[in-house]
């Protein structure tokens, strides 16, 4: 049972938590590669995230969604995004979630609270997931790209 009202405010909030994402990006010696890119182009890749958060966490993840997340990371190589930085840029997303999550949980109920939990759970396992099929599909687009060279 995680919190559907959380849940609802996170995609509705999708442009604060971008705003947040990308202020976090910029001000990072760590993501300069990432902050060089068009801030309409990160805006984007969270807006499809967090306005979908909700099916992404409780449907089953399909070899369709799986698919994209590894397209994405191909997509990282072609664009000469170091694969630490787009790793990282996935960490501080979840990372503005949570900490949007905790700033709208005030004052709750202990079922709310629970429902609360579940739902920073799912946000780590989707998080987990994502990270792992970008970072593969970055390994198999430099793959190719060995072979061709």
């Amino acid at each position: 049972m995680i919190s559907t009202r959380l849940v609802q405010q996170i995609e509705g909030n999708w442009e604060e938590i971008a705003r947040r994402l990308i202020r976090s990006i910029r001000e990072n010696p760590e993501t300069q590669t990432v902050a060089a890119l068009p801030e309409a182009e990160t805006k984007e890749w969270c807006r499809e995230i967090l306005e979908n958060l909700g099916y992404l966490l409780l449907s089953r993840k399909d070899q369709e969604t799986y698919r994209r997340f590894q397209v994405l990371g191909g997509m990282r190589l072609e664009q000469n995004i170091p694969l630490h930085e787009a790793v990282l840029r996935m960490h501080i997303l979840k990372n503005k979630i949570l900490g949007f999550v905790h700033e709208e949980a005030l004052s709750m109920t202990v079922i709310q609270v629970y429902a609360q939990e579940e739902l920073e759970q799912r946000i780590g396992q989707f998080f987990d997931a994502l990270v792992y099929h970008v970072v593969r599909g970055y390994e198999q687009a430099s793959h190719r790209a060995d072979r061709v060279a």
